[in-house]
């Protein structure tokens, strides 16, 4: 398989060195330096793109496979308001898409457990979650797009929260609150403590080092590379949608 990797940071080689150790072939690395390389005729010579880049270029990246034909997987957090136009874009091409905000097999896991752990929790509205999550200081966004689709998960199936809030000094209680911190050479924690006047729940995902993302990616180009439509890390990994 030949994979174009958009973005050449730590992820992008981190990816590359798991697709040369299965005998992939990488034609096409883009990093700041060699935009210009970045052609629908280039992308033409892959059978998938695998986009980390930086939130400011991700979705001109993404257009251009498209307008390729290429499949693309996206890692990029930042960019979402243009996610819905992207997906129209998709089907009326008949291309193939798949984003998410974490590839790591065990924070996808940690999704499902996060909404099963709000969906028992709501029901006692003692318990009020607040979030916490702590990347390298690189990370460009804030709060982290894992952290995001977390809060969103709990304010779909939570009967008194609507949505996610960065300010901690908000007296709204119908919001979950989110902490960002930024430490050297972490790779990606998240924390959601439940708590109530008389005892608190945690949940948390550590992540120990950037393969398990780099994994995910790989396993998701694998499974879209020869595929039609939107997908999700659910369809890779096989975990029933509730």
């Amino acid at each position: 398989m030949n994979i174009a990797i958009l973005g050449y940071g730590k992820m992008g080689k981190a990816i590359e060195q798991l697709a040369l150790s299965k005998e992939y072939t990488i034609p096409l690395k883009i990093t700041a330096d060699n935009r210009s390389e970045l052609t629908i005729d280039n992308l033409k010579e892959c059978d998938v793109a695998i986009e980390f880049s930086t939130p400011e270029t991700a979705y001109d990246n993404l257009k251009l496979c498209v307008e390729a034909g290429v499949p693309v997987v996206c890692g990029t957090t930042g960019w979402l308001d243009n996610l819905d136009t992207l997906i129209q874009s998709i089907y009326k091409s008949d291309g193939s898409f798949l984003y998410a905000s974490n590839f790591s097999l065990g924070v996808n896991l940690f999704f499902e457990i996060n909404k099963q752990v709000a969906s028992l929790l709501g029901q006692y509205q003692d318990y009020l979650p607040v979030m916490h999550e702590i990347h390298h200081m690189e990370k460009k966004d804030a709060p982290s797009g894992t952290a995001i689709t977390l809060a969103n998960q709990i304010s779909e199936i939570h009967p008194t929260l609507s949505g996610w809030t960065d300010d901690l000094q908000a007296t709204t209680q119908d919001k979950i609150k989110i902490a960002s911190h930024r430490q050297p050479d972490v790779p990606g924690t998240h924390i959601i403590n439940y708590s109530s006047p008389i005892d608190d729940i945690t949940i948390s995902h550590v992540a120990k080092n950037r393969i398990g993302f780099a994994l995910g990616a790989l396993l998701a180009a694998e499974y879209i590379h020869d595929k039609k439509g939107v997908f999700t890390m659910s369809d890779v990994l096989g975990i029933h949608k509730s």
